[in-house]
């Protein structure tokens, strides 16, 4: 075939159509005419309307992935938050609770101290303010340790109290520490004054599970009733008189004996005491007494 009669033309598989750069120039012109539009006319808003409702769907499911994490994080923290401030009220709580418990525990005292002074103040011996560190171990005593001696100018034989009446008397002493025998002892015995009929009597410490005392040697046809308060009648010249003692709760008169035998319960705690004054015993304080000679017979005291 002859040079000349070949088609030059390319086939239609690679036409190219309009030129690349008549194609920008259309485009351009275009945009920029509808950019010109839209700012003066608004004229492509409602087509902006259209594709928003169209891509909002798209768009929801899009972020759905990061609104649950966000959303599972946020109840992780939460509930952190939560547990944190659970244990910090709990530990606020705990510290207001020992705060309170120990205010408490010091107006207790302090009421006790006042009322131990107050008291303390109605008789002439002089008084001196101590504290029981512990009760003696033995089951079969009834004695208390006081933090105050020989030292502190505490003498054998010194009654003890408390705000609400004789506690016991100081049946040893040492430098430091003193030893206290308590009204409910059975070695004990203390003379009381009935107030109400003025009877008097010798209170002894009861044995046994109970701390009681009981006044002996009283008549089956005495004056006495359940509920009768008993004091120091002040005539063993230890204890002062018109401390409160005792108060009877039980009587058992019995045919077969000429003795009632009356129950009596302490009025001081004789069970879990802290704060005590110990007196002066008023035989010290009588007049002439330290000027007896050195044979005198000494002064009978109330508890052995």
């Amino acid at each position: 075939m002859p040079l000349g009669s070949l088609d030059r033309t390319p086939p239609p598989f690679f036409k190219q159509g309009t030129s690349a750069l008549t194609k920008l120039v259309l485009f351009s012109s275009l945009s920029c005419g509808l950019m010109f539009a839209d700012l003066r006319y608004n004229i492509v808003q409602p087509a902006r309307w259209a594709l928003s409702l169209v891509v909002y769907p798209v768009q929801w499911l899009a972020l759905r992935p990061q609104v649950i994490w966000d959303h599972v994080d946020d109840v992780f923290e939460s509930k952190q938050e939560a547990l944190s401030a659970v244990e910090q009220a709990k530990a606020k709580l705990l510290a207001q609770s020992v705060s309170a418990s120990q205010v408490e525990q010091l107006t207790l005292e302090n009421n006790h101290l006042r009322s131990l002074l107050e008291l303390g103040q109605r008789y002439p011996t002089s008084a001196k303010a101590a504290e029981v560190l512990y009760e003696a171990a033995d089951p079969f005593t009834r004695k208390m340790i006081l933090n105050k001696g020989a030292n502190h100018g505490i003498q054998a034989s010194s009654p003890v109290m408390d705000d609400q009446g004789i506690l016991g008397q100081v049946t040893r002493v040492h430098p430091l520490v003193s030893e206290i025998t308590l009204v409910t002892d059975r070695e004990h015995s203390i003379p009381v004054l009935n107030t109400r009929t003025g009877a008097r009597g010798v209170a002894f410490g009861e044995f046994g599970g109970a701390p009681l005392l009981e006044l002996r040697y009283m008549a089956t046809n005495a004056d006495i009733e359940e509920g009768d308060m008993l004091t120091t009648s002040g005539v063993d010249g230890v204890y002062p008189p018109g401390i409160p003692v005792a108060k009877v709760v039980k009587i058992e008169r019995r045919a077969d004996t000429v003795f009632a035998r009356i129950l009596c319960e302490s009025m001081a705690r004789v069970q879990g005491a802290r704060h005590v004054m110990v007196l002066e015993p008023i035989k010290f304080a009588l007049p002439g007494f330290n000027d007896l000679p050195p044979s005198a017979p000494p002064v009978a005291k109330g508890g052995k």
